[in-house]
């Protein structure tokens, strides 16, 4: 094989909260690198996953679930969201098909008429509904917006994830290898990390924590024995909320980090002693300097 003929891109994938963005990206890449939760706007910033194959190297972007911004948390995201459609040579626009059309839809189909790169429709939860039903909600995206290609899929399940990375392959152009062959993602593992912790809180504490929660990672350093001691605090905006994660007799902070700690021992390879503790910073998703603080830094985008 001739350099000349490899293939490499950046593809966004966009998609109303909660319809599999992160499920998809964990499952082509092979391993957990994006968060994964039944609540809306469990993504936060632009998570790259790279995937390397003999003949080309997707970057894939899994973007925030486009909505309305209630507060500058929420008006991060949707600036992360919209401005990585300018960024890739490709858009796979999911939808969950046990939704159908709605509002958001239309909002994002709106922002995609402004748009010249080519946009897949990707139809997920596929193994969710009947076969007929299906043929109706293509038809359906097809009426509305010139997709290059229609590719029903299940995440969680992959059905047909290889036929997709195929059409995927054969819309990028031609380019050089821009990370490692082993490298699956852009994002330091401090990152990683405290994406892990976030996602066992939002887990655990089903509908009593809302997204009023941070993860900072205090340190992280190697032991003698091989271990690694990862200390981290879970930021929360209200007194009420730090009873909650904290649960009855800390019951349910031991569990968030037995939980989180297996994730993390499995991302770095060895034993970890995770400590964690949590703070109260009373509105935090509002006041920019935090969010600074939390990695959101709104001049890069």
């Amino acid at each position: 094989m001739t350099n000349e003929s490899f293939k490499s891109g950046f593809v966004s994938i966009i998609g109303r909260p909660n319809v599999g963005k992160s499920t998809f990206l964990n499952r082509v890449i092979g391993q957990k690198i994006a968060i994964m939760s039944d609540k809306p706007q469990t993504t936060r910033n632009k998570v790259q996953g790279v995937l390397t194959t003999g003949t080309s190297q997707t970057i894939f972007i899994d973007t925030p679930g486009i909505h309305k911004p209630k507060h500058k948390l929420g008006d991060f995201m949707m600036k992360v969201a919209q401005n990585t459609l300018k960024e890739v040579d490709l858009i796979l626009f999911m939808i969950n098909a046990e939704e159908g059309y709605g509002k958001g839809d239309e909002f994002i189909i709106e922002k995609l008429q402004k748009m010249s790169t080519p946009v897949f429709l990707i139809v997920n939860k596929i193994d969710k509904i009947h076969p007929d039903q299906l043929l109706l909600l293509i038809d359906e995206y097809r009426g509305r917006y010139p997709f290059k290609e229609i590719v029903p899929i299940s995440a969680l399940e992959g059905n047909n994830i290889e036929t997709l990375l195929a059409q995927i392959e054969a819309y990028l152009p031609e380019g050089p290898q821009f990370y490692p062959s082993d490298q699956v993602t852009d994002h330091p593992e401090r990152f990683i990390i405290s994406e892990l912790i976030r996602e066992k809180v939002l887990h655990l504490t089903r509908e009593e924590i809302p997204h009023s929660i941070a993860v900072a990672i205090e340190s992280i350093k190697g032991q003698d024995n091989g271990s690694v001691h990862v200390a981290a605090t879970i930021v929360v905006e209200r007194d009420s909320q730090k009873g909650i994660v904290i649960g009855k007799k800390g019951s349910l902070l031991k569990e968030v980090g037995k939980r989180a700690r297996a994730d993390i021992e499995a991302l770095l390879g060895s034993r970890v002693y995770l400590e964690l503790w949590v703070k109260v910073q009373k509105d935090w998703r509002n006041k920019m300097s935090q969010l600074r603080d939390f990695g959101f830094k709104e001049d890069e985008y």
